[in-house]
């Protein structure tokens, strides 16, 4: 039986990739719950954990196995959420912007359309994030989300679940543009001067392979850029400073950009991987065919954008 086609911009359209963005983010941060909660701990004790494995040894030695997954709902529920809310808004703003922007340059529309899309994606996420980050360093604070949530908004009201909010935004917002940038000079890099082969003549292990060496140095390079803000936002939700100013000073410089960026840049690698691999699963069962996938990353035929590039316009949104 054939599959009946998505339509362009309607409510099923945005369902499919706000559920796909949903089950993408959601699964593949859960699956690196361990290395988040060491990363969070190296954030806020950099003496306690000062290394990766010390740090792995130290939770399991204090805390068992289950201490490697303290958090858990809350990486897969808020960045389940997250990934819903970045992708639809996503397609929805790159619509929007489109027809707004008629003449403008295709990679200026999807910049914008993540930027706006990560702006709101991050307000849902946010008290997520709060409570996570508690139970990740704080186990007699609450066991979850369930009993999380009563007790942050009785401690500190409607405020304590957006206290990390700007610096949110700050860590996510660069994060994403830089790596699509990143990710288009690497592909092109590695195509042009390693493989010396044009991607159509390429099997598909090798552009996966490729896709998978340039989603990870893009990463790696949003990583750093990002990391001071990541340090800000884990001491802030801590209470081991009150204001961003007051958390740059107790960091250091040095240690804004340093600490926990190995177990960062660890991270990135393997949630970039199977984002693409059940974001692609997703796309199969759904019946797109490799036209209207190109057409749900915003890439038609004659567009500035290459046909290359599909993949990671569907990737930007989630980590």
């Amino acid at each position: 039986m054939k599959t009946k086609k998505v339509e362009e911009f309607t409510a099923k359209y945005y369902g499919l990739c706000t559920a796909g963005g949903m089950l993408s983010a959601g699964t593949t941060h859960l699956a690196i719950t361990p290395l988040d909660v060491l990363k969070v701990n190296m954030q806020v004790n950099p003496i306690k954990y000062n290394g990766i494995l010390s740090g792995f040894s130290t939770l399991w030695r204090e805390g068992g196995p289950s201490a490697l997954w303290r958090g858990w709902s809350g990486k897969f529920f808020g960045y389940g959420v997250q990934g819903g809310c970045k992708f639809g808004l996503y397609e929805y703003f790159k619509k929007l912007y489109g027809d707004a922007l008629v003449n403008q340059n295709k990679g200026v529309i999807f910049f914008l359309s993540s930027a706006s899309a990560q702006i709101f994606a991050d307000v849902a996420l946010c008290p997520f994030e709060a409570v996570k980050v508690r139970v990740q360093t704080n186990p007699s604070f609450a066991k979850g989300l369930t009993d999380g949530f009563p007790k942050l908004y009785a401690k500190e009201g409607l405020s304590g679940f957006y206290k990390g909010l700007f610096p949110l935004w700050g860590r996510n917002l660069p994060f994403s543009m830089l790596m699509f940038s990143t990710f288009e000079h690497s592909v092109d890099l590695m195509y042009r001067n390693v493989i010396q082969r044009r991607k159509e003549d390429c099997s598909k292990s090798e552009q996966l392979a490729v896709t998978c060496l340039a989603g990870y140095a893009a990463g790696a390079v949003g990583t750093v850029i990002s990391n001071p803000a990541d340090n800000i936002v884990a001491s802030l939700y801590n209470k081991k400073a009150d204001t961003v100013r007051q958390a740059v000073k107790n960091i250091g410089l040095v240690n804004l950009f340093t600490r926990s960026l190995p177990v960062r840049i660890t991270i990135v690698g393997p949630v970039v991987t199977l984002q693409w691999f059940f974001y692609d699963t997703i796309k199969v069962l759904s019946g797109l065919n490799q036209e209207q996938i190109l057409i749900v990353a915003g890439i038609r035929h004659g567009d500035c954008c290459r046909h290359k590039n599909a993949s990671f316009e569907l990737f930007v949104g989630f980590v």
